[in-house]
């Protein structure tokens, strides 16, 4: 049986993203986040319900002024952080562990597109999924990008540029993001 393009994109292969399941599905997040917009100040049981239509794999105590392109390819474990601004591309699955602070800002970007001009001109593109660990803090504008791990504890410095996977307690800072400390690890004896 013949992928969808939505199976494709979930598996991380070439898919069009133009296809009308998927523009479809880009529609309905884009009412969703407008309707939780307006109902933010006015309506806390609106929003907390529109919330969990958007984002169904969250916590619920999940803070969010979200901008994303599906939302159900995002999983939020319990006190996450997501400050204002921030840029979800979830074409593949976007892993956020407990108690994880974002900063204005920050993009996560799971979409490529091929290096092949023709395959991009055929409007096909790719994703590769993000996980970023538990108690990390991205500051202001970091990016991270398509197949990045981030290990537990990790600082991003503000307007960091996450390029390479980055292991649990350190600080990592600019374009592309480095080591530039050790943390200790509250686990070590």
């Amino acid at each position: 049986m013949m992928k969808s393009e939505k199976e494709k994109m979930l598996d991380g292969e070439l898919y069009f993203s133009m296809g009308p399941e998927l523009a479809a599905e880009r529609v309905t997040a884009r009412r969703l986040q407008k309707k939780f917009n307006i109902d933010y100040f006015d309506d806390p049981d609106e929003q907390r319900k529109i919330l969990r239509e958007l984002l169904p794999n969250c916590a619920d105590d999940i803070c969010i002024t979200p901008s994303c392109d599906y939302g159900y390819n995002i999983y939020c474990e319990e006190k996450v952080y997501l400050n204002f601004n921030c840029i979800f591309l979830d074409v593949c699955k976007i892993t956020i562990g407990a108690r994880t602070l974002f900063a204005p800002n920050v993009q996560l970007y799971t979409a490529g597109h091929p290096l092949d001009a023709a395959e991009r001109a055929e409007e096909l593109e790719f994703g590769e999924p993000i996980t970023i660990g538990k108690d990390c803090w991205l500051g202001g504008s970091a990016i991270v990008l398509p197949g990045i791990t981030i290990g537990d504890r990790v600082v991003v410095g503000a307007g960091s540029v996450v390029t390479k996977d980055v292991p649990s307690d350190c600080v990592v800072a600019g374009n592309p993001a480095r080591i530039v400390k050790t943390l200790e690890d509250p686990n070590a004896s």
